[in-house]
């Protein structure tokens, strides 16, 4: 076996081990947002929830989910592969320092100025004063969670460039497992349920940050900070780390700014806009983040080692992996999304006019599904070369479409937070389009990518899956009157069936039809 194809096999197999643990987190993650919709349904107390917890969760994608890493993990494996050992741990131990120390300061000063953080993310809240009051109390308790993970991050970009991936994948399961024993059995005995559940938030951030210690350990790369500006490779960290966490997160920014518009619109668009993110957050987080996770330390060494052929042949293959994944996710999305959303989350006070509302941003966010999903594959071809000024302006670029195309949909044709959806589904295919025909100019990917025959086999199976399912299961109103009077167990069962059935019969085309393996995505 060639050095090329072999770690191709190690990385597509590292990409599974990921997904695994990703998608045990995103099973428990809808847990968690099942057990809070049920406490609090569209209501205000639950806006406020996920309006204020989009802030630091804003910084916790930032950095778990690659922003960090797009600049960490590239330095870091250039270090481990030049420096010695001593210079290695001087470099964790100042980095974790100065990391430490900053995110102190910041948080203390977004404690003592927590009204004007609620005006800057959610300025809808900040003009009511109860809802002003009862924000900045939940980000008071929920803000140093921001701390608390911005150092898990920081623990799991060094084991991913160990090539350790799993236990940073499955980290998330902590943070779910503490909301949803919160919602369950603690905010509801409690006289205000919200607070306490804020509470919960903090706790996690704790819980999570304690198991990171034992592996760090195990591979002697456990941070004693130390305050130390000296090193020489600090400021090389500082020059990348600005515009990675602007174009790596350029997607969360993007559900930011929906997020700031929403508190301006109808009382439960934040909850309805929130729901459709985490289903759409399901593919991309379990394949997509996890494809970008594997790639980027196996980009970052093709680099250092100047393998062009293996940098390609990595990237070229991911891109179909990604493709081959988000074209069915956008199809049954889309068309199961209505009884989706209600097996998941019509109960207790969430209604079935919040089931439909919510359905409606999520067929609009679909349509920009590849797309999200790609940025987390192209991304990484930049910073893998440290290369932060590219995404970093197509990123600027992203802000100010999604902001523009935001108004114009949700103000000005009406559409309200539908025509959010539609703004940074847009907005990200845009960006998506820039970063492909830049690295085309750099000759690292081929327009005749688009052409390859697993592309084609995930269209065609796709559509082959839609028209059957269509045939046999023909959701239309009638459908789902009948579906809203099932019990909850029942409607799960349901499409948890047809949602399996989907893709054994997806995989199934794709092989036996369009002969498709896995060997066709060795990363």
């Amino acid at each position: 076996m060639s050095a090329n194809k072999e770690t191709s096999e190690q990385n597509f197999l590292s990409s599974i081990k990921v997904s695994f643990w990703t998608f045990s987190s995103r099973i428990f993650g809808l847990l968690r947002d099942i057990s809070t919709t049920n406490l609090f349904g569209a209501s205000l107390y639950h806006d406020i929830f996920v309006v204020v917890l989009r802030i630091p969760n804003l910084f916790r994608r930032f950095f778990a989910e690659g922003a960090f890493n797009q600049a960490f993990v590239p330095i870091l494996s250039d270090i481990e592969k030049t420096k010695d050992p001593k210079q290695v741990k001087d470099f964790i131990d100042s980095l974790a320092g100065i990391l430490i120390s900053t995110l102190f300061v910041f948080t203390i000063i977004c404690l003592l100025f927590a009204p004007f953080v609620i005006f800057i993310f959610a300025p809808g809240f900040y003009f009511d004063s109860e809802k002003q009051e009862l924000a900045v109390n939940v980000l008071r308790i929920m803000f140093p969670y921001l701390a608390l993970i911005s150092l898990v991050a920081f623990a799991a970009g060094i084991q991913n460039t160990h090539s350790r991936f799993s236990l940073p994948a499955a980290t998330p399961i902590i943070f779910n497992l503490t909301l949803i024993v919160f919602a369950l059995l603690i905010a509801p005995r409690m006289s205000t349920p919200l607070i306490s559940l804020s509470w919960g938030v903090f706790l996690a951030g704790v819980l999570q940050l304690i198991i990171q210690f034992a592996p760090l350990k195990a591979i002697d790369r456990l941070p004693v900070p130390k305050v130390n500006l000296n090193n020489s490779d600090i400021p090389r960290f500082f020059k990348l780390i600005v515009p990675a966490v602007l174009a790596g997160g350029v997607t969360q920014i993007n559900l930011l700014i929906d997020t700031i518009f929403a508190s301006l619109l109808e009382t439960g668009s934040p909850t309805w806009l929130y729901i459709s993110d985490r289903l759409i957050q399901f593919p991309l987080g379990i394949f997509a983040i996890a494809i970008g996770t594997v790639l980027l330390p196996s980009l970052s060494r093709s680099a250092v080692n100047k393998d062009n052929s293996q940098f390609k042949t990595s990237l070229d293959n991911s891109f179909r992996l990604v493709i081959f994944i988000a074209i069915p996710s956008l199809i049954g999305l889309i068309y199961f999304a209505e009884p989706i959303i209600a097996s998941l989350f019509y109960r207790g006070e969430f209604s079935e006019l919040d089931v439909i509302k919510s359905s409606y941003s999520l067929v609009f966010f679909c349509y920009g599904l590849p797309f999200f999903m790609l940025m987390k594959v192209l991304t990484p071809a930049f910073f893998s070369r440290q290369d932060t000024k590219t995404p970093f302006y197509v990123a600027l670029f992203s802000l100010f479409l999604n902001t523009i195309l935001n108004y114009i949909f949700a103000f000005k044709l009406g559409y309200g937070h539908a025509g959010l959806a539609i703004g940074s589904s847009l907005a990200v295919l845009a960006s998506s389009c820039i970063l492909f025909f830049v690295l085309m100019k750099q000759n690292l990917l081929s327009l005749s990518i688009i052409f390859h025959k697993t592309n084609f086999a995930a269209i065609f199976s796709s559509l082959i899956m839609f028209f059957a399912f269509d045939y046999f299961v023909g959701i239309d109103s009638e459908w789902m009157s009948k579906f809203y009077e099932y019990s909850g167990l029942v409607r799960i069962s349901l499409v948890t069936v047809i949602v399996i059935l989907s893709c054994l019969f997806y995989f199934f085309i794709s092989k036996w039809v369009f002969r498709v393996s896995n060997k066709d995505f060795y990363l």
